[in-house]
């Protein structure tokens, strides 16, 4: 079973005191979810970091961090608001720095609205504003992000187009700007908006595919439920992930952290994951 891919996990740093034996022991992924937060990143962020680093003692697995996202649409119009939305992620850079880690976890600007409209707009141009939009906002973010050895992951939220973040990550042209796909979204975009099924995102996304939430649903909301509660087809989606090389990251990130273990077990018993 040790040839099965290793699963990591999402959690606070609260919650990594209860599952630091489960992460060490296998040097697992780690993302650390608390610096999404904009009133820690605006406080006092650095006792937060510096309890993990003492929980993390010994590691030597990948970390990273979930980035700020709440109401920080990177292509927003408003040059002002573009200001402050780039401070803020590199805010979370600053924290990426401080705790050595190497990615960050950033959110898709594109909603299902802009799917059936962005076409609407002859000859690119709504396409290219949007894009336009996000290297106004990411490019010092970028280049900062370059400058630390950190890979921003671009998550899909409402994204009903599996191919449109692995374009934008392509048109920044840098190392520090790839792709994840996070099962429950992917899941509820099929479900709820038509949207192609999980492993298609995977598939699509393919070797810029760095980083993947694994969460279960029932494809009506974004539920985080534990693996094997909801109806993603969990064995089309690892046929897919094994097509991809280097492996990305898998994170676990479940609502209720209580069905960490439980979900590695249920991935264990069908010879998907451990």
């Amino acid at each position: 079973m040790t040839d099965l891919p290793l699963l990591g996990a999402a959690m606070t740093t609260d919650e990594l005191a209860g599952f630091r034996d489960f992460i060490l022991s296998e040097n697992r992924d780690l993302e650390l979810q608390d610096f999404a937060e904009i009133p820690l990143l605006n406080g006092d962020w650095k006792s937060v970091a510096d309890r993990a680093l003492g929980l993390l003692a010994g590691y030597q697995g990948r970390l990273g961090i979930h980035g700020p996202f709440w109401g920080l649409n990177i292509a927003n119009p408003d040059p002002d608001l573009r200001a402050l939305i780039t401070r803020k992620h590199l805010q979370g850079l600053e924290v990426c720095d401080y705790l050595g880690a190497t990615q960050m976890v950033i959110h898709s600007p594109y909603s299902t609205w802009d799917f059936h409209n962005l076409d609407n707009v002859p000859g690119g141009r709504a396409h290219a504003r949007v894009i336009a939009h996000c290297h106004e906002t990411m490019a010092p973010v970028v280049a900062r992000a370059e400058e630390i050895g950190v890979t921003m992951v671009i998550e899909n939220i409402e994204d009903k187009d599996p191919d449109i973040r692995r374009l934008l990550a392509d048109s920044f042209n840098s190392p520090a700007m790839a792709v994840s796909v996070d099962t429950g979204h992917a899941h509820y975009a099929h479900g709820a908006t038509g949207a192609p099924p999980v492993d298609y995102y995977i598939r699509r996304a393919g070797a810029r595919l760095a980083h993947v939430h694994l969460q279960d649903a029932d494809g009506y909301a974004d539920r985080h439920w534990a693996i094997g509660e909801g109806n993603i087809g969990w064995h089309g989606v690892f046929r897919a992930l094994a097509e991809i090389e280097p492996t990305p990251r898998l994170i676990l990130e479940l609502n209720d952290n209580r069905g960490l273990l439980a979900s590695v077990a249920w991935l264990q018993e069908q010879g998907l994951a451990r």
